[in-house]
């Protein structure tokens, strides 16, 4: 009987819903009709209850399934509940732990602080330690409701998979069913929930790189599939904006931390929270970043997180044969699908959203984009995908909300270079570098590898030494003869013109300085006097007299350097990149150079990262094919010093080299 009433009360709503579309279908007008079909079926879902909420709110990240249009009502779905009363919640509790509410637990606050559609929330205290904590109590009857919803959907899945061959998609309903099923059970389980809080702490909250993260403590004594009971956190919401500036926490660094964790979540352990929404993150009074409710957890498997970052590189390169191939691999197109429409698809749609600058790149419109051809196209896409793609896409939201300047791609291009450039533990990591930084025929993108050491640089704990290292790997190695040629051509270039550009360079610092007449030289007197005047230093030039003093004399260099600096000439092309060579080479992470700043050890920290690059050389020198290469750098750089000297000498113009070998 009530598999009948549920039925009945799933089916009529539905069943108008898509006999519209069906009619819309047939007459034509389905594309124009469509943003009201989807109000529609938003208004459906949203009468149904907690689980068909639930299902709403999963259809909402799948793109393969639904249109633009679609998608965008289903993400304004939320968990519209009642609380229910104080009296079955409690009995709830004393039912699962077998003692009696008032001997354990005491309220701080006689209401629910919250509500959702599988549970609510209270703040109370424990009688045996004082401690706060968070009570969260599921709702009666919560398992049989999503067990029977469940069974009706799947039931109707079959039907409407049917129904939609008819209309020429070919959808797996029940599959679909089934993958949400696994999510909800997980969810309405709160000894799985406890384990997936204990487990997040222990992969993230204690970890170096992202040390401002923190998860509540979980009392499992306490805790039963029914019943969660953790530590109470008081803090602000991200969105929170008056909050977050009366007690002067960084609205930006909250969100660096937010994006940082979440990439380490996704790509580096693929365990991941799938739902960083507002409601389940906390900024406390002491700047950390607090993560709640662990219901929807995912994962995601090393060869699945590192297809994913191989598909990001394909974009980037705008590789689409690759990128399609990145897809068939990972399960997304089935076998036998013809994908040269599909190639030409993303050629056509993905150029527009992808020429916009990095820093302005934004996420939903690539996964937009993505998402039409994926409802195109026979497209299936697994769930660790369709839960990655909602965390971002929530995430991103979310840090919009909180900095309208923050773009999730632009936070992320630095880990991913990170990854990319230092990460040789896996092939597909190695695949995606060379696919980064190098062309077809193997000769070096440089405009590219400066570009992805420029980013990495931001990430916490980037370390450039692994980074030459595994590009010194592939040197020496059998694929590595373009390479080594692409980077003696580019040795001879740069250091024929460092050197011949620092000697005109020099040439017009001394005609800079010379003092050729009485106004330089009244100029040069004054600021000498001024640097004199302020080292005069005071019998008594302890305390603030003597600062004053000091003072005066740092100003007086300062004003000297300052004029000297303007006097001088514009550095030339070759020694600017030199010198971003030189920085980018003593790079060592975001928050490494942080520390080295805070504890005043630059200086060792620069001759500690030179001296790591030691045995890279070793290494190198070890090798004949480099020896000879280096033999051969220095025969044609040789030949340049000769030819520039003897064209000189001669008054005869600058010789001209080639960019070869044979030059």
């Amino acid at each position: 009987t009530k598999w009948l009433v549920r039925n009945v009360q799933i089916a009529f709503p539905f069943g108008f819903w898509l006999a519209g579309v069906v009619i819309d279908v047939v007459l034509g007008r389905e594309m124009q009709h469509r943003t009201h079909r989807a109000q529609q079926l938003n208004g459906i879902i949203a009468s149904l209850g907690p689980a068909i909420i639930k299902a709403g709110q999963a259809l909402a990240s799948r793109p393969d399934l639904l249109p633009s249009e679609y998608l965008e009502e289903l993400q304004k779905l939320q968990d519209n509940v009642p609380t229910f009363s104080n009296e079955i919640a409690f009995k709830i509790v004393e039912e699962e732990l077998d003692q009696k509410f008032e001997e354990v637990f005491e309220l701080v606050e006689p209401e629910p602080v919250a509500a959702a559609s599988i549970g609510q929330v209270y703040k109370g205290r424990l009688l045996k330690t004082g401690q706060t904590i968070a009570l969260k109590i599921q709702r009666p009857n919560t398992e049989e409701i999503v067990a029977l919803d469940l069974y009706v959907l799947r039931w109707w899945g079959g039907v409407y998979n049917e129904i939609f061959r008819l209309l020429g998609r070919d959808i797996n309903l029940q599959g679909v069913m089934d993958d949400f099923g696994n999510l909800l059970y997980a969810e309405i389980d709160y000894v799985a929930e406890a384990a997936n809080a204990r487990r997040f702490s222990e992969l993230y909250a204690k970890d170096v790189a992202i040390a401002d993260v923190f998860v509540p403590k979980v009392y499992s004594e306490l805790t039963t599939r029914k019943v969660l009971t953790m530590e109470w956190v008081d803090g602000f919401r991200l969105t929170d904006s008056e909050s977050l500036e009366a007690n002067n926490l960084d609205r930006k660094k909250l969100v660096d931390t937010l994006v940082q964790c979440s990439l380490r979540q996704i790509m580096e352990n693929g365990f991941f929270h799938a739902d960083p929404h507002a409601g389940n993150l906390l900024a406390t009074p002491d700047g950390r970043l607090c993560y709640l409710d662990f219901g929807m957890m995912s994962y995601a498997a090393a060869a699945q997180r590192n297809g994913f970052l191989l598909a990001v590189v394909h974009i980037v390169n705008r590789d689409w044969g690759e990128l399609v191939r990145v897809y068939q691999k990972l399960g997304f197109i089935p076998d036998g699908t013809d994908v040269k429409p599909i190639e030409d698809a993303l050629e056509d749609a993905l150029p527009d959203v992808l020429n916009t600058d990095i820093s302005e790149l934004n996420f939903k419109n690539v996964v937009g984009k993505l998402g039409d051809i994926m409802y195109t196209y026979p497209f299936s896409l697994p769930p660790f995908y369709i839960s990655i793609i909602r965390c971002l896409g929530v995430l991103e939201g979310l840090a919009i909300q909180v900095d309208p300047k923050a773009r999730i791609i632009s936070e992320a291009y630095p880990y991913v270079a990170n990854r990319v450039l230092t990460d040789d533990s896996q092939e597909e990591l190695r695949e995606a570098l060379r696919r980064l930084i190098f062309t077809t025929d193997g000769h070096i993108r440089w405009s590219r590898l400066e570009s992805l050491l420029d980013e990495a640089k931001e990430s916490s704990g980037f370390d450039v030494v692994m980074a030459v290292d595994k590009l010194v790997d592939y040197v020496i190695s059998s694929e590595g003869e373009e390479l080594l040629n692409d980077i003696a051509d580019q040795l001879v270039i740069e250091a024929d013109s460092l050197g011949h550009d620092s000697l005109i360079y020099l040439s017009k610092v001394a005609g800079a300085l010379a003092i050729r007449d009485e106004r330089t030289a009244a100029k040069a007197l004054r600021s000498l006097v001024e640097v004199l005047q302020g080292s005069g230093v005071q019998s008594e030039g302890e305390g603030a007299g003597g600062d004053e003093t000091q003072s005066r004399a740092t100003r007086g260099i300062a004003k000297v350097i300052n004029s000297v600096t303007e006097t001088l000439p514009e550095p030339t092309s070759a020694m600017q990149r030199t010198m971003k060579l030189g920085l980018l080479l003593g790079s060592r992470g975001a928050s490494s150079l942080t520390a080295a700043t805070n504890n005043n050890n630059a200086a060792v920290d620069t001759v500690n990262t030179i001296s790591k690059f030691v045995p890279l050389v070793r290494k190198l020198s070890q090798e004949p094919r480099v020896t000879n290469k280096a033999n051969e750098v220095v025969a044609r750089l040789s030949e340049r010093i000769v030819s520039r000297s003897l064209r000189k000498v001669f008054g005869l113009p600058p010789p001209v080299f080639g960019t070869g070998t044979n030059e």
